[in-house]
């Protein structure tokens, strides 16, 4: 039987062959000679304190014994049945329910308001010379979703909603660097997603499915509380048979035709707050207790977290080396989002710092309805492009923020568009700018030298997840009336990120 083993090994050592065939031996009662062939089964670094390790678990594999190399590669056929699924929306909930429903024989027709990944590269890149938002190709819409030009981390801590595993390997089977399937944090990069995404549409289209871009959902045509028929605003027209609907945290379009239409949605909590930039030395000199990390540690990141009087604080999508972007969805409202390259080698780190929004919070829009915590968020999107008048956004020093001054410059920062200087406090709700400032005061405390006026803190970080629940039955997930929709991914309340909106575009196929 192979051994696995736990080993301790140096960052200057962690990709020696060498190195790790000499700390089995010493950690084991393995000799050299016995060793054939070594599996990495997991990587993560400790950095806890000195000396900082990585932490290896291996499968040592001994001369006696024989090597397996399981195919982790799923074998597409094409549908064997008329059985068909439209699947409104192409991010990674959309991309994962039509590569199950081919393994399932099932014929995925995919409906995508935005454009393929090439062409909607330079509509991102004109958001920031332009300053003007295509509303149907940004950050948010287009082949891939938000997924795709939002980082690409593949990590989650929903390991019940389904198999993580099986997600991994398919980025790899695409594309993605094998070494996605040990790291205790996978990431791809945003510089690498685009690829990986389009071969992903290239095996849906090979084994039959179908993928149509520039297909902006606007009507269903409804009998019997099934949608029967489904309609684009470019006039064209879809009979279906199932509908799985992953159009994304930031599809109010679509939540608005579901609440016309009378079929039932609900507010839901959200988050809603900043997003912050340090250099990335200094997060660097924070976390490993140095004054360089050298070239042997990756960029350092942090995950926090505190209570104010009840209410939750906490970083959301830390970006290591990472870049701030415009991520909003129109040219009326100003919303920051966060990504890395694969090497993360950029000279800022930046992650979001959010409050939970809760029901009470959004009392004033209960004649919206279901709609109301949407209404919400909108309002202060348009409230932080209305103080700048473009989405140039306003941003503040870390510690002026803190204290309610208004910074009489701001320092360098990696979001293109431009800053303006402005006190956040008078833009975000009085309840969200509250808790931020002392979530902030206890980061300090947490993490020595965070707490800097050299930081930034640049607004709105408000699209961390859906303030509408599209409500679907536990078991079967279809929605409770209509009886053809599988409500899916982020969009619909279900995820947050790219695995477990994956996983959950699995698991709604898998109902089919």
């Amino acid at each position: 039987m192979p051994v696995e083993l736990e080993l301790r090994i140096t960052p200057e050592s962690v990709d020696s062959l060498d190195a790790i065939h000499k700390a089995i031996i010493q950690q084991s009662d393995i000799t050299a000679e016995s060793i054939q062939h070594v599996e990495i089964l997991r990587k993560s670094l400790d950095a806890r304190k000195h000396p900082i390790v990585f932490l290896l678990k291996v499968r040592v594999f001994q001369a006696t014994e024989t090597v397996t190399a399981a195919d982790k590669n799923i074998h597409y056929t094409q549908p064997n049945s008329a059985k068909t699924c439209h699947i409104i929306g192409f991010g990674p909930a959309g991309i994962f329910a039509a590569l199950q429903c081919l393994e399932q024989g099932i014929k995925p027709i995919v409906l995508e308001r935005g454009k393929a990944v090439k062409d909607r590269i330079s509509d991102i890149s004109a958001i920031h010379k332009t300053l003007q938002i295509d509303p149907d190709s940004n950050y948010c819409f287009g082949e891939g979703g938000a997924g795709t030009y939002s980082d690409g981390k593949l990590y989650t801590r929903s390991s019940k909603r389904g198999d993580i595993k099986k997600v991994l390997n398919i980025f790899i089977q695409h594309g993605a660097d094998a070494k996605i399937g040990i790291e205790a944090h996978p990431h791809i990069g945003t510089n690498k997603l685009p690829r990986i995404i389009e071969n992903m549409r290239k095996t849906i289209i090979e084994f039959g499915g179908e993928v149509h871009f520039e297909k902006r959902v606007s009507d269903f045509v409804l009998k019997d509380n099934e949608i029967k028929i489904i309609q684009c605003t470019d006039g064209s027209e879809y009979p279906c048979q199932d509908v799985i609907l992953a159009t994304g945290h930031s599809a109010r379009d679509i939540f608005e035709l579901l609440h016309r239409k009378n079929i039932l949605i609900e507010a839901k909590p959200f988050a809603l707050g900043v997003r912050v930039e340090h250099t990335q030395e200094l997060i660097d000199s924070i976390q490993y207790k140095c004054e360089s990390r050298g070239k042997f540690l990756p960029p350092a990141s942090y995950s926090l977290v505190s209570q104010v009087k009840g209410r939750g604080v906490f970083s959301f999508c830390m970006c290591p080396g990472g870049v701030i972007a415009p991520a909003g969805t129109a040219n009326h409202e100003t919303v920051v989002n966060g990504w890395s390259s694969s090497a993360r080698n950029g000279p800022f780190s930046n992650s979001g710092i959010v409050v939970q929004v809760q029901p009470e919070n959004w009392q004033q829009y209960e004649a919206e309805g279901p709609l109301a915590a949407l209404a919400f968020q909108s309002e202060i999107e348009q409230k932080a492009f209305n103080v700048v008048g473009s989405i140039q956004a306003p941003a503040q020093r870390l510690e002026d923020f803190i204290q309610k001054k208004t910074s009489l410059h701001l320092p360098k920062s990696s979001y293109v568009p431009g800053l303006t200087s402005y006190d956040l406090n008078t833009v975000l709700p009085k309840f969200v700018s509250d808790t931020l400032r002392e979530g902030f005061i206890d980061f300090g405390k947490k993490m020595r030298g965070y707490r800097t006026n050299e930081a930034i803190v640049v607004g709105v970080e408000s699209r961390t997840s859906s303030p509408v629940r599209i409500p679907r039955d536990k078991e079967t997930l279809r929605h409770p009336q209509i009886k053809n929709l599988f409500p899916c991914g982020e969009g619909a309340g279900y995820a947050g990120g790219i695995v477990s909106a994956a996983m959950d575009g699995i698991a709604c196929a898998l109902k089919l």
